[in-house]
């Protein structure tokens, strides 16, 4: 686009070659500043007007150049890093950018000759612009589908690569060595004499197993920590911030998207308690946003651009599971606080797409988009509700449990952990190798496992004497070991520096745990044949199927971790294609959520947003106060006055602190507002004026038109940066197009929830206060965040969020030290109670990580206090 200057009231734009420049505007007559066109939300009838009036060429112009100022502001901009989107603003740029766009379009094959236009061509100019039009509706469908096609592309390739690496771990091909064990041994009824183990001692290929397991691993935390940090981890909880409007820049670049689809595979191979799905729709994510770059109508809007990353999200999901529907539904469950019917559609053909590649590309030869996907053949018995409301307790509890200790174990990780990221992966990788290689449900990898546990017993044959009925109970000893193992291991090693998910390791645990049910209620059935509770079983024949309990276990565990219901029951019925399974997994999936919810709302993701201290307000959280915003907002606020402020006053200002926005007001003594001003738009008109007028220091600035007291008498021109002199003894700078006029203002009465459904509903950065049209404060999602923190740790009273066993530790130790101080005839101590996280002043702390500290740092205390006066006696 070129950058032209439209009138004697507009800025100049950046200097360009002469050929590029229109002639000098001062030959036209100076516009009045009523009539400046502005960024303003307020002025609707001046744009329709001017939407109107497509024969006003200033009027064009005038857009035009506007549109070029907020082009070339959000490249210089393009959001600085950790910080929050603004979705009001964003929108209001693109309706500006919509408005000069279409002009352009409708000015192809028009020439402009005099007040008149002339038609270039009968047929070219209109064919061309209905081109143009249908290129720029089309865009979306364009991006999605090239998307897609390259997510269900690299997760074939991962798919295949890890099979692969997970089976070099316990042996080779001999006939071709790039073929894991299933490929090789393709066909083999009995026995398999291609596939070579490494040696035929067991302690040889014992050692093979960790030294492979402390290889992958090395190397994937290697690349991860020297060329992309932020492939770490799962990156849903980083992710769900960023489509709400968070900017981590680098989070979804390639470097990223390169080093999470080499290092996953590395990270599962290694043995470690980690699965793919999560990182699967990471690297999906990260796909979107690389492909969605090369478009310029996504480059620069964020709207645009969460449309994309949440249809990347369902792909993700979709090709992970082989579950497209369940993908979209995850998307709009778990990832998007906005999913508008249009991201619906496009979630919905991104992931059709990607899994229609990934089925095309057949990584498993079987026909199957994922290796566990079984059907069944009986029905379901309704006396089985009773152990399927075990299966869904279970669920809930798991994910409680696995919460709670991992959190403590990443506060643990930042503590001590965060200077040793290789050394932690390798240590894990190794004790995880050790511990797992005797178990032979731990051995394998854990998606083939669950194929194996979700499998039916046909003619008395399973993996490892799995259905035979005279190992039954040795089965039912290594599925419990198989558990507790596999959940202390996810405990510790969710979180470490590699690629790792958490819904794999969290479906075999419950996969094991609800075979293990299964194989408990069919010897029950076998042993009491003729009771009456099993009275709706045939008399001869199989009436027990225990994978599909361990089908129901993987959706309660999924359940439990996550805190989603209707994708995991949709994820479940995609995988399995068991219609008649529909009511007991709701079943299931029911009472996990409810059992979740007694101990604490929100999955691991949330619990890490709240963790790190992202900005982020859960849309599906619902907060009672009681209290107006003025009890949150900051009341000490920096403004600035709309006149009379000279240019080095205000980058001194600017110098000093780093918020990023200030409040206009009239004066600082009335504090009537004006507007509202980014950082980087200010920046940026401090830097024209410097850079092409040569501004200085003691030039005054103006928001507002400067002339207003002199314009009863004398009608001057407006003073801008393309008519001052250099020579002027007061030199006047205008800054009043880079203002918001019309900010987000509320009452400071108005209560603090319908300031939280604000943030939630309409995304703005900074919400001000105004009471009679005076400034008095101003409210960010960060304050709102602070305050909620400072309530629910109040309202914990020291023994909330699953601290009660501590804190009933600390009374007992409490009451020991008291009987002893006694005894020595001293003052007993009274109760300590756990304060609020806030409460002590100070830059305050992420709450889960306070909180943590203090629960410890009190018992611990009690302790060494109890063992020194036992020790004096």
């Amino acid at each position: 686009m070129n950058r032209t200057s439209s009138s004697g009231s507009r800025a100049r734009q950046t200097p360009r070659p002469q050929a590029a420049r229109r002639p000098s505007s001062q030959s036209r007559p100076s516009r009045s500043t009523s009539f400046t066109p502005s960024l303003r939300r307020r002025n609707t009838s001046q744009t329709l007007a001017s939407d109107l009036n497509d024969d006003d060429p200033e009027a064009a112009n005038a857009t035009s150049t506007d549109a070029a100022i907020v082009e070339e502001i959000a490249e210089i901009k393009r959001y600085e890093d950790f910080t929050t989107i603004d979705w009001v603003q964003d929108a209001a740029r693109e309706q500006l950018r919509r408005k000069a766009r279409r002009r352009e379009r409708d000015s192809i094959g028009v020439s402009k000759n005099g007040g008149g236009k002339v038609f270039l061509g009968r047929g070219r100019g209109k064919w061309r612009r209905k081109i143009a039009e249908a290129y720029d509706a089309g865009q979306a469908w364009i991006v999605v589908t090239l998307v897609g096609a390259a997510i269900g592309l690299n997760a074939a390739v991962l798919n295949i690569v890890t099979e692969w690496l997970s089976d070099i771990k316990l042996g080779h091909c001999s006939t071709a060595f790039y073929l894991n064990e299933s490929f090789c041994c393709w066909g083999a009824e009995a026995g398999c004499p291609e596939w070579k183990r490494w040696s035929g001692f067991w302690p040889v290929n014992y050692l093979s197993y960790i030294l492979f397991a402390a290889l992958f691993s090395f190397t994937a935390a290697r690349l991860v920590k020297s060329f992309a940090p932020y492939a770490a981890g799962s990156g849903i909880s980083e992710m769900k911030c960023i489509i709400a409007g968070f900017v981590m820049k680098g989070f979804l670049g390639f470097t990223t998207l390169f080093i999470k689809s080499i290092g996953l595979p590395l990270a599962i191979a290694s043995g470690l308690s980690v699965g793919k799905e999560g990182p699967s729709v990471h690297y999906a994510v990260c796909t979107g946003n690389v492909i969605s770059r090369f478009f310029d109508k996504y480059r620069r809007n964020a709207a645009k651009t969460r449309e994309i990353l949440s249809a990347s999200a369902a792909a993700g999901v979709g090709v992970a599971f082989g579950s497209p529907i369940g993908g979209v539904l995850f998307s709009l469950e778990e990832m998007s606080n906005y999913f508008p019917l249009k991201t619906l559609w496009r979630s919905y053909f991104c992931a059709l797409v990607a899994t229609a590649v990934l089925a095309a590309m057949n990584p498993f030869r079987t026909g199957q988009l994922v290796m566990f996907n079984v059907s069944y053949d009986r029905s379901w018995h309704f006396f089985e509700i009773l152990f399927y409301l075990i299966i869904g307790a279970f669920g809930g509890l798991y994910g409680a449990f696995v919460i709670k200790w991992n959190l403590k174990m990443q506060v643990f990780r930042k503590k001590y952990l965060a200077a040793y990221p290789i050394t932690e992966a390798v240590t894990l990788a190794v004790l995880t190798a050790v511990i797992c290689y005797p178990n032979m449900f731990l051995r394998i990898d854990m998606t083939e496992s669950m194929e194996i546990l979700f499998q039916e017993c046909k003619g008395g044959k399973g993996y490892d004497k799995l259905c035979d009925i005279n190992r039954r109970w040795h089965n039912i000893g290594t599925l419990a070991i198989a558990t507790v193992v596999r959940t202390l291991l996810v405990i510790v090693s969710f979180g470490c520096k590699v690629p790792a998910g958490i819904f794999v390791p969290s479906m075999a645990i419950g996969a094991a745990f609800g075979r293990m049910i299964g194989i408990v209620v069919q010897a029950l059935h076998e042993s009491f044949p003729t009771s009456a509770f099993f009275s709706a079983c045939e008399p001869d024949g199989p009436c027990i199927t225990p994978g599909t309990y361990a089908f129901l276990g993987a959706a309660a565990a999924l359940s439990g971790i996550m805190h989603i219901t209707v994708s995991v029951v949709v994820i479940m019925f995609e995988i399995t294609g068991a219609l008649t399974y529909i009511l007991p997994t709701m079943i299931v999936v029911g009472v996990t959520k409810a059992v979740s919810e007694r101990f604490g709302h929100g999955g691991i993701a949330d619990r890490m947003i709240y963790l790190n201290g992202y900005p982020f307000l859960d849309s599906k959280e619902e907060h009672t106060f009681g209290v107006p915003v003025s009890q949150v907002m900051a009341s000490r606020v920096i403004c600035l006055p709309a006149t009379g402020m000279e240019l080095r006053q205000m980058e001194r200002l600017m110098k000093e602190n780093h918020y990023q926005g200030y409040p206009i007001v009239e004066n600082m003594k009335t504090k009537t507002l004006i507007g509202y001003i980014g950082r980087t738009e200010l920046r940026y008109a401090l830097d024209r004026a410097k850079i092409e007028q040569n501004a200085p220091g003691h030039a005054k600035c103006y928001f507002t038109s400067p002339s207003s007291s002199s314009s009863a008498t004398h009608q001057q021109p407006n003073t801008t940066f393309d008519s001052i002199p250099a020579t002027s003894s007061q030199i006047q700078l205008e800054f009043e197009r880079y203002i918001d006029p019309t900010p987000l203002t509320v009452h400071p009465r108005l209560p603090l929830e319908t300031v939280m459904e604000v943030f939630k509903k309409m995304g703005p950065r900074v919400i001000l206060i105004e009471y009679r049209g005076r400034l008095t404060g101003l409210v960010t999602i960060k304050d709102c965040l602070k305050y909620q923190f400072k309530v629910e740790a109040g309202n914990a009273g020291g023994a909330g969020n699953g601290d009660e066993g501590m804190e009933r530790l600390a009374g007992r130790l409490r009451g020991v030290l008291n009987a002893v101080r006694r005894r020595l005839g001293m003052r007993e101590v009274g109760e300590v109670r756990l304060g609020s996280p806030v409460a002590g002043g100070g830059r305050q702390e992420s709450g889960v990580i306070r909180e943590e500290s203090e629960v410890f740092a009190s018992s611990l205390l009690s302790r060494r206090c109890a063992v020194a006066i036992l020790k004096k006696e």
